[in-house]
């Protein structure tokens, strides 16, 4: 099916409506960048298309092309469920607008958000966006990237919700989270003049925050140095 799809552009044909709903979303998830900008935007007004599936970069241009194509009913109450199935490529600034005409998201649609855009999200923002199906979310605490999105919330600002999300970060702490492992670990800044590579390589998941500034640029500068400290470190075993 794929070198068919690919016969009938390499001949000129156009990819209207027609060709989109002809293919389907799951081989739509197939083309190529150069293919998928051939797509006539007013095309998507008449097709039938779900790319939640797709990579992310067919998404991100495909939201732009849907974006286009109802820009004429931005303002109409139909235009929440003509975008809805192209959210998962909306830059965080769409997003935000869309927060603020209740268009109650469903979690389903909310998790398959792209991931920078969501994460970007506060809480306002979310409970617009999700409106009456805010309650749903904490069914949802566990599954990535709402999992993370909700680690990086104050936990007594998700108690507000009345939802019963838990997860957040504790009064006192803050947490930084390694994006390779997906760990997140929540660092105390009092004891920062005494920070070194085994404390990095050990360090256990609860620290108490000081309020310190001073302290939090320490640990900051810590941080920074964390590379060379480690790579330093190796080279001073493997010599030893």
């Amino acid at each position: 099916a794929s070198s068919m799809i690919r016969r009938y552009i390499d001949l000129g044909n156009p990819l209207n409506a027609a060709a989109l709903n002809a293919i389907g979303t799951e081989y739509v998830c197939l083309l190529n960048v150069t293919e998928l900008n051939m797509i006539d935007s007013n095309s998507l007004n008449l097709a039938s298309l779900n790319p939640s599936a797709c990579s992310q970069l067919t998404k991100d241009i495909l939201y732009a092309k849907a974006k286009r194509a109802f820009s004429d009913r931005h303002s109409s109450p139909a235009y929440y469920k003509l975008i809805e199935p192209y959210l998962g490529g909306a830059p965080a600034v769409d997003l935000r607008a869309l927060s603020k005409d209740n268009v109650n998201m469903q979690v389903s649609t909310f998790a398959k958000l792209r991931r920078d855009s969501l994460m970007s999200l506060t809480l306002s923002d979310v409970q617009g966006l999700l409106g009456m199906n805010l309650r749903d979310l904490a069914g949802w605490q566990n599954t990535s990237p709402i999992r993370e999105w909700v680690q990086r919330q104050k936990q007594s600002e998700l108690d507000k919700l009345h939802v019963g999300l838990t997860g957040g970060t504790q009064e006192g702490y803050i947490n930084i989270v390694t994006p390779r492992f997906q760990r997140t670990y929540y660092v105390r800044t009092s004891d920062c003049c005494a920070l070194n590579v085994d404390f990095f390589a050990l360090m256990p998941p609860l620290f108490p925050l000081a309020p310190s500034s001073a302290a939090l640029g320490t640990v900051a500068t810590a941080l920074h140095l964390l590379p060379a400290l480690l790579s330093t470190s190796l080279m001073m075993s493997v010599l030893s």
